[in-house]
């Protein structure tokens, strides 16, 4: 006889799996931590085998467990699919999203398929822009939603993690050996000011390599090693590497991630938010950002 999995304890395991713990997958899902592993242990007495190791500190999958995670998100995409083609007729119209180039990876397109998934009538307009003008806009009305890097949070704003700025140069390069440094900014890098009177600050002499309008003129004279520049750790463009520099370039100022919301009532920019801090918070979902 057919027998039917649980959708709901799959997506509890989902969650779990992506969060990494019971609790803060209770707190995805607004459900309460005894309610989660309930579920959990259906879905395993259910199926006659162990998911999680819980004989560590942090919460692991078994053998099994990884097995079952990729047909469970195959089968809660397809339900979610279903269920939003169908039934999913109230929301429709343009969501404006701005983000800066340097952050779009390594979390965007999760949020931007997610967002997707729960809301297939609508369509995410995704505007890449510096920080500065992104304000400039939301100031204006002009996006819903805007990611900023700044050294703090404006009004309005929730800081979603801060990450260290480093310096980046290419592969095996030696142009943060030069004296006066080569550096490579664009005339509205929020990052250029503050550096450049970190160089000044430490006596360091300086050369400005490139001057663009573009962040590809930027990144392509780093990449050949005619420059040097700065990053957000966890956010490098192609071909570039931090520069261990052991002390020889001064030490810069972390660096917040703000999310921004224009209305904050409305139910798709609510959904966009959650999605956006989740992907932020889920140390599954950005590890080029969380860890060392």
């Amino acid at each position: 006889m057919a027998r039917n999995l649980d959708l709901t304890a799959l997506r509890s395991f989902v969650a779990v799996s992506d969060a990494g713990g019971v609790t803060r997958a209770a707190g995805m899902l607004n459900l309460t931590q005894s309610a989660v592993s309930m579920q959990l242990k259906r879905l395993e007495e259910s199926l006659n085998v162990a998911l999680l190791d819980r004989t560590a500190r942090t919460i692991a999958l078994t053998p099994a467990g990884e097995q079952l995670l990729g047909y469970a998100r195959s089968m809660l995409a397809t339900n979610d699919e279903i269920l939003n083609r169908l039934t999913a007729t109230e929301f429709e119209g343009e969501l404006k999203l701005g983000v800066p180039h340097d952050i779009i990876y390594p979390v965007i397109p999760a949020v931007l398929k997610r967002f997707a998934a729960e809301f297939p009538r609508m369509q995410v307009r995704l505007i890449s822009a510096p920080t500065r003008k992104l304000l400039a806009m939301h100031g204006r009305g002009e996006v819903d939603l805007i990611l900023t890097t700044e050294e703090t949070c404006g009004p309005g704003g929730q800081v979603l993690i801060a990450l260290p700025l480093i310096w980046i140069g290419a592969e095996d390069g030696v142009a943060w050996r030069r004296r006066p440094l080569p550096v490579a900014f664009c005339k509205n890098c929020i990052f250029r000011s503050g550096v450049l009177q970190a160089l000044n600050a430490d006596g360091i002499d300086w050369n400005m390599a490139v001057d663009s309008d573009h962040d590809s003129a930027v990144e392509a004279a780093v990449s050949a090693d005619l420059a040097v520049h700065v990053s957000l750790k966890g956010c490098l463009p192609p071909h570039t590497v931090p520069v261990e520099h052991g002390g020889l370039l001064p030490a810069l100022k972390p660096q917040n991630i703000n999310l921004y919301v224009l209305k904050p009532e409305d139910q798709p920019s609510q959904a966009m938010a959650r999605i956006i801090q989740h992907c932020y918070d889920a140390p599954r979902l950005a590890p080029q950002l969380l860890t060392a």
